[in-house]
């Protein structure tokens, strides 16, 4: 499977910006993907995350109520809204997929995801 991240780019404070994956080489409409985010000198730290096919989108308490991860099976795209954006959402931002389900638990962990886009840088001026 093949990533490709993109929508990135230098806004505002509490402006919004839309990001888009979209997976190639295989269906994702069973497998978990996630987000996730790298700010510089930092770890790569968990954004959001689903199993596709049912069941709830996980977010970060960081992010939780302005971003919002969705998908379109036609497409094999996912989607990150993100509004209100704030000047530490500033990172480089990883979509990221797995073989197949992952459980609850584990649907955080970066470890748990086969497959990363290349990032796309998202950068929020105050």
């Amino acid at each position: 499977v093949q990533l490709q991240a993109f929508g990135g780019g230098l806004v505002q404070a509490g402006d919004s910006l839309r990001l888009s994956c979209a997976a190639s080489g295989r269906t994702i409409v069973n497998s978990a993907m996630g987000w996730f985010r790298q700010a510089p000198g930092k770890e790569r730290e968990f954004v959001a995350a689903k199993n596709w096919g049912g069941g709830i989108t996980y977010y970060a308490d960081s992010v939780k109520g302005r971003f919002t991860m969705s998908r379109n099976n036609a497409e094999n795209t996912v989607y990150l809204q993100m509004n209100s954006l704030k000047p530490e959402d500033t990172a480089l931002y990883y979509c990221a997929g797995a073989r197949g389900r992952v459980i609850i638990s584990n649907i955080r962990n970066r470890t748990a995801y086969h497959y990363w886009g290349q990032g796309t840088q998202v950068t929020v001026s105050s």
